[in-house]
Formats: C-alpha cells, structure tokens, sequence
C-alpha cells in the first residue's frame, strides 16, 4: 500500500498506520480490497470527517439548546420521519440502574399550533424539543459518524485545511449520539441511540451568502434507550475534602509535558484512616485524612520538600516495621521513601533511594510490589517506556524499541539488588503498568505487563526465573495497552483480567471500510481500535476473551481502572478513566 503525495497531515497518521501494519502483516495485506487504494480511501476518510466535524458543531448546538441552529443541519426536503421523543415504562437493570424505551409520537401530526401546515423537518425538530425537555440538566450531547459510504461522484476539497466536500456530494452513514443529564427526577440519565442517515453537502438555504454544510435527508433511527440511575452513589467532593489543585492548561506556562502522573492511597500514619499520596505536575502532595471528610496537605511537614516530582507511587511496607513506605516511579532516577512513624503519630519521609540502591535511570512509568521469590519480603518492578516523540516505536503493534523494565530485588538489609535481566523480565515493549498475581495458584507470584504499542506479556514465574506464556495462555491481547487488573467478574473463584487498550471511533470507521466482515479477534488492526479487554480465566492460568460476550469495553482513549464493586452487591464492576489531550476544537480525529 503506497501513500499518495496528496495524502493531506490529517490522514496521513492513519494512512501510515495502516500501511505500517499491513507490510507487517502479509496475511491481512492480502485481504486488503482493490477499492482501498490510497486516492479512494482518502476522499472517503475526508469527507467522512467532513461530516463528522459538522455532526459535532450539531453536538454543540444541540447542548446549548438552540433549536434554529439546529434545524439548519436538517435540509428543508427532509423526508418524514419521527424522533421518537416519549420515554417508555423503566425496568429495573441492576439494583439501582434502570433503563428505558423511547417511542415516536402517534399518530403524525400535520400541524403544529394554530401555526397550519408544517414541513416533516418542522415535526421531526419538535421531536427532538420534547426528547430534549426531558432532560432539564444536560451535561453532554455528541453525535459520531460510527460509519459512512458515499455516492461515486461525491468529493472532497483537495489540500482544504478542513476537510471539506463539493457541493452537492452525498452519503449514508450510521450515527451514534448520546445526551448525558438529569431528568425530571434529578436522576443521572444517559440516552444512547444510532440512526441511519443519508446526507447532502450544500448550502443551508437559498441565499447567495448562505453556509454550506452536510444537512440530514432522512434520520432513521435504528436504536435508543435510556439507562438512569435511581440515586447517586458518588459526589464530586474535591474542594470541600481539601484536594483540589488547579494547574495551568496544557501547553501554557507550567503545563507542557506529556509525562502522566499518578497517585497512591495508603495509611502513612496508622491511625486507622486512608491518606493520600499524589505526583503532581509541580511538587507532589500528601494528604493527610482526619476522619471527617476532609484532607489536610502535610507535603512540607513530612519532608517531600526536596522530592522531585514523581510520575507513579507505590505504597508498601519494604522492610516490614509496620510503617508505610514509598516507592516513586520516574523518567530519570527512581525513588525511595523511608516513612518514619512517631507513637504520637507524627512522620516524615526520608529518602533513601541512594543508600537503597534503587536510584536506576528509567522511564519510570508505574511500579507494582511481589514477593517474587518468596522469601517474605515485598519486591519491586518498574514499568519503564520510552521517549515517545523522540524515539519511534519500531512497530506500531509489536514494538521492542523501549527501554528496559526493572525488578528490584528486595535484599532484606534495607537495600535492593536489580536483577530484572537474570530473572528475564526486562520487557523492553514500551510498558505502561504490570501487576503480581499467582495465575495458576501453584503458590508463586506470577506478572502481567501492559505494554503500549503492541503485545502484552505473562510471566510465568518458575522459581528462579519468568517465561512469558502470554500467547500460550490467551492474553497477548495486542492493542495499546495502559492499565490492567485483576479480579473475579463472574464469582468463579477465579482471577479474571481486565486490560485497558485504546478505542477509536475514526479507526473503526477506515477499518470497517477496509475489512467489512472481520471481527477484532479476526485482525489486529481492528483489534488495536477496538478498546479495552476481559479474558475469562478458564482454569489452570488459561484463559478466554470474553469481550464482545460481555458487550464490548470501548472506552475511547483508556488508561487505569479496574475491578470495584461500586454497590457492595458481591459483583465486582468495572471502572475505566479515559481521554487525553486534544487540539483547540473537538474536530481532531
């Protein structure tokens, strides 16, 4: 697959990935179809984000209620059809979820008012009011181009800084939308649906100076439901519990590394309540739990001071004297918090990170904490990555090109020994988090590691050594990964895995174009923008994707979480943060 010197910035990223991948990987090159040349794929991709960049000035719109705006995204000779805008009976889902239908008016109304006839558009706008009245709170209201086909004779503006069609240029597509909110109730309410459009580029109306943008010729919608909470089982409570910090936006002053920062809860002064230790951008932050709610900074009274910033904490008891210590992560030389509890409660940190033999260069990403040879005493392993911008993975989905994880062996006198290498666990694939379990309950701990562009990997621990049996045991999971879990989903008795992956909605979009009928099982390339992972443990360490049985897990650009059980019902849920920095406007692929 050659890329066309016409392939505009835009597309060129997916382009190169895409063809990246398929060089990799004679097997899918192969099935790659004639109409996919890069001139075809380009004009489809950017008339696709053409329309999708319109649909989301529709989302702004649509938030703001503003109604004239958003009948101009409905063409005049819009064919009659209804919004269906009256909820249905709620059924109880879970406890306190419910969900519910939404049905269309009845019969069609010709009239609206005393105002006499009025056009389909007309009808299917007051629709989408009554839909819209439902919710008196609204948080959020996207619309995404999940799929789209376009007439043969449909174009795009060549070298446009927008993506932009011709006039005239027309498509189907397979719209998802969402309205996130409060009801008439004041419960948390999320309204999903997709509907099957087709659409025309042109002018909104007749006038010479008029706007040109893609309006809906027909809206059918194919699903919506309703699911809503019944109470609120969290509050945003930052402020008042004493935690919230506000930093500077990214890119300004302050705020211009892409280094992410993480944060650990522990008991650091034994008295019974969970305290709170947080890499910031700026310094880092202990916060001390009185007990009632609230959190009070003591980063200066318990020495973090002269702490560089970390990117990840560990909290752990490394020499066993029933204080809670520290282990910071870092891009540069790794740390080590001594914590130092007085009997009337007072501490500080010291750091002996020298003295412990921990100060190893790294790109420190996260760190997890096993005993891994079973003496009884915890040890430590880093995640380490890599310059990303200045270093290129050498494969978009089997990179090895990272720098070498660590393990720190734990020598019982206060100091570590690295032996990451010896014990074969110097995972070099851009890692981004691990976590200790004994998979096959022969009594040693075994690790997983999340790694980022590519494969992921299961080391199996033999005693004096790791074999990585990922593939073996059905967890590879290709896909860039950067978080994991572990936890019983299906109250077997056994750990199942949850791995959190990327998901792209313009990715599914090309790569369904490409491959129609492949499933993400079928082919890495859909796998890689398919989202996060759940594999069922079968037994013995083997296990299962369970994935798209459970429902699919996309969950846009996934980083930590994992297992809770969110309603103490003796379930464990799932928990998946996301997001990431984008342009100056939503319309960035």
């Amino acid at each position: 697959m050659l890329l066309s010197s016409k392939v505009t910035p835009r597309l060129a990223a997916c382009l190169c990935l895409v063809a990246g991948l398929l060089l990799a990987s004679p097997t899918i090159a192969q099935k790659v179809p004639a109409a996919a040349e890069p001139a075809a794929l380009e004009n489809n991709e950017e008339l696709s984000e053409s329309l999708a960049n319109d649909v989301l000035d529709l989302s702004v719109a649509a938030r703001d209620r503003d109604l004239p705006k958003v009948a101009n995204f409905w063409s005049a000779d819009f064919q009659p059809t209804r919004f269906p805008s009256q909820p249905g009976a709620n059924k109880v889902e879970v406890r306190w979820i419910q969900t519910h239908p939404w049905t269309a008016p009845v019969p069609v109304q010709a009239t609206i008012g005393n105002v006499g006839p009025v056009s389909a558009r007309d009808v299917f706008l007051a629709d989408w009011a009554d839909f819209l009245a439902h919710f008196p709170e609204v948080e959020d209201i996207r619309f995404k181009v999940k799929q789209s086909t376009f007439e043969p004779d449909a174009k795009a503006i060549v070298g446009a800084k927008v993506p932009t069609a011709i006039e005239g240029a027309r498509g189907k597509a397979l719209i998802a939308f969402f309205v996130v909110g409060r009801n008439a109730e004041n419960q948390r309410e999320w309204a999903r649906g997709t509907a099957n459009v087709t659409v025309r580029y042109g002018a909104v109306d007749s006038k010479p100076d008029s706007e040109k943008r893609w309006q809906f010729l027909t809206f059918d919608i194919a699903s919506l439901q309703s699911m809503l909470a019944t109470k609120d089982i969290f509050s945003e409570v930052s402020a008042s519990a004493g935690t919230a910090v506000t930093l500077p936006a990214f890119g300004q002053s302050g705020s211009n590394s892409f280094i992410y920062r993480g944060a650990a809860a522990a008991d650091f002064n034994n008295d019974g309540w969970i305290d709170l230790f947080v890499c910031g951008a700026d310094r880092n932050y202990l916060y001390l739990n009185d007990g009632k709610g609230h959190f009070k900074d003591v980063s200066h009274e318990v020495g973090l001071d002269n702490v560089e910033p970390c990117v990840a904490p560990v909290a752990f008891d490394y020499d066993n004297d029933g204080d809670t210590d520290v282990f910071l992560t870092n891009v540069g030389s790794q740390m080590l918090l001594h914590n130092h509890v007085n009997k009337d409660g007072s501490f500080k940190f010291e750091d002996i990170s020298v003295k412990a033999h921990v100060n190893h260069e790294a790109i420190g990403f996260s760190a997890a904490v096993g005993d891994v040879n079973g003496d009884g005493l915890p040890d430590v392993y880093v995640t380490s990555y890599n310059y990303y911008g200045q270093v290129v993975p050498d494969s978009w989905y089997k990179a090895t090109n990272g720098t070498a994880n660590l393990l720190f062996i734990n020598n019982g006198d206060g100091t570590f020994t690295e032996q990451a290498a010896k014990w074969g666990v110097d995972d070099r694939r851009w890692s981004y988090a691990a976590e200790f379990v004994d998979i096959d309950g022969d009594g040693k701990l075994d690790l997983y590691v999340v790694n980022d562009f590519g494969e992921k990997a299961l080391f199996m621990n033999k005693g004096d050594h790791f074999v990585d049996e990922a593939e073996a045991r059905g967890v590879i999971d290709p896909g860039n990964g950067m978080g994991v879990s572990f936890g019983d989903y299906n109250n077997d008795g056994l750990l199942d895995l949850h791995v959190t992956n990327m998901s792209s909605t313009a990715g599914n979009r090309i790569l369904t174009r490409l491959f129609p009928k492949d499933t993400p099982k079928e082919n890495v390339l859909k796998k890689l923008a398919a989202g996060n992972s759940l594999y069922q443990n079968m037994g013995k360490g083997m296990f299962h994707d369970v994935t798209s049985d459970i429902g699919g897990l996309s969950g846009g650009w996934a980083w930590g979480g994992g297992f809770i059980d969110f309603d103490n019902d003796g379930w464990e849920d799932l928990y998946s943060p996301n997001g990431f920095i984008s342009g100056k406007s939503m319309k960035d692929t």
